[in-house]
């Protein structure tokens, strides 16, 4: 009754089983790879935003004292 061809489930199962724990890995890697680029670029950028307010502070201090020095009365 055989044909002479064996179907080797296990090893298909196996091989299954391995692709989609390859994925799962790759995926985990991704997932790993993109958080520490996150992370990198956070630093850089948390400085950025920081040193802009900070400009942008002095810029309005400054502003405002030229327009009160431009309306106070002159002696």
């Amino acid at each position: 009754m055989s044909n002479g061809s064996n179907i080797d489930v296990s090893g298909a199962v196996n091989n299954i089983v391995d692709a989609a724990g390859k994925i799962v890995q790759l995926q985990l890697d991704f997932l790993n790879n993109s958080l520490k680029v996150l992370a990198d670029a956070v630093g850089p950028l948390a400085k950025t935003v920081t040193d802009l307010i900070g400009s942008l502070a002095n810029t309005t201090t400054q502003v405002l004292q030229s327009v009160s020095s431009a309306i106070a009365p002159k002696k």
